[in-house]
């Protein structure tokens, strides 16, 4: 029941498939998607994390026919510590959610080697009781280069999840420590899951993760953990009790849960579904959304001018020389890098006054 069908090779972790594996009709996706099919969801996620210009191409047209069947789901994101617990407590919290009826889908991403780009791709495994369900959809995906532990195109691959009938689309990161402002930047609902006796007292003062997250979860709170979790979430609670919420419609809550007794996995949920009350409530869920398709969209111009700028032979040959200048103290990287913009100018306005 759980299709996983994406190749990783290479830094940057990006899929690059042969040509004459992927269909070239827009329509096999589109209708497969939208029938709810399995195999051909999984090939189209595929088929949206390729490289490739022309599998690029195609994806652009198949979201855009899709769109309009988005933007119903409860999106949920969960980052934590590491040990934490994630893929534990996201196996818990989705077994419920498939016993109450919704159809669920996991976007997992696994960390990758920095060295290798390979990852272990693993979620599938570690997840055994949820990736049989049929109404529980798993998508491990690398999270390569990128920061804030998401796929390159996991924003993709939630529309993909919600066009196929999809109500509730979890999106289990790697890890806090980089940058969760990417995380908290697609979701509805962003939990911060942590460890108790770890350090609380400093792990508290984590402003940048505390402003972001939406609740704190004290997660293996079972045993003799329970007292321990109990005093983390006091420690918690005090710790936010410094910060200005991000709207004045919620107060992030401090809970504690076990994902493995499956105790206050329940309450969390109920954490969720108040939040999205009001929000939707208030009209903020809404204005979220669109300031998050229109930071989407910034963020893949600024990709795209990446690309182009790697991709262009002048730009590759003066680059090269600026970076040894760089490396040799030759040239101070802001003088470099004002060198490379305006090369970038003058080709642009080249290019403008030819046409």
């Amino acid at each position: 029941n759980c299709e996983v069908l994406s190749t990783n090779k290479g830094p940057g972790t990006r899929v690059n498939m042969p040509e004459k594996e992927i269909p070239g009709d827009p329509q096999y996706y589109i209708k497969g998607v939208l029938e709810r099919n399995r195999r051909i969801l999984a090939k189209t996620i595929t088929l949206i994390e390729s490289s490739h210009p022309s599998h690029q191409d195609l994806a652009r047209s198949i979201l855009d026919a899709l769109l309009p069947n988005t933007g119903k789901a409860v999106r949920l994101g969960v980052t934590g510590v590491p040990g934490v617990g994630k893929s534990t407590f996201v196996e818990s919290l989705g077994m419920m959610l498939v016993k109450k009826g919704h159809r669920l889908a996991v976007l997992a991403v696994d960390p990758s080697s920095r060295r290798s780009g390979g990852s272990i791709m693993a979620d599938k495994m570690r997840m055994e009781k949820l990736s049989v369900e049929e109404n529980a959809f798993i998508r491990p995906s690398p999270s390569g280069a990128t920061l804030g532990g998401v796929a390159r195109k996991t924003r993709e691959a939630m529309l993909v999840c919600e066009a196929a009938g999809f109500d509730i689309i979890i999106v289990e990161t790697v890890g806090v420590g980089q940058s969760e402002t990417e995380v908290s930047s697609m979701v509805d609902f962003f939990l911060v899951l942590m460890l108790a006796g770890a350090g609380d007292g400093i792990q508290g003062i984590k402003k940048g993760v505390l402003e972001l997250a939406d609740a704190v979860a004290i997660n293996k709170a079972d045993n003799d953990n329970i007292e321990k979790a109990k005093k983390a979430r006091n420690e918690y609670e005090a710790a936010l009790h410094f910060l200005t919420p991000s709207t004045p419609t919620w107060t992030p809550p401090v809970v504690t849960c076990s994902a493995i007794e499956m105790t206050g996995i329940n309450d969390i949920w109920n954490i969720v579904l108040d939040h999205r009350d009001k929000m939707i409530k208030s009209g903020e869920l809404e204005i979220n959304r669109k300031k998050q398709s229109v930071n989407w969209m910034w963020a893949l111009v600024e990709e795209g001018l990446k690309e182009i700028l790697y991709s262009n032979s002048d730009v590759k040959r003066l680059l090269s020389k600026i970076t040894r200048d760089v490396e040799t103290g030759i040239k101070a990287p802001t003088v470099a890098a004002g060198e490379l913009l305006f090369f970038l100018t003058r080709r642009v306005r080249s290019i403008r006054n030819k046409k």
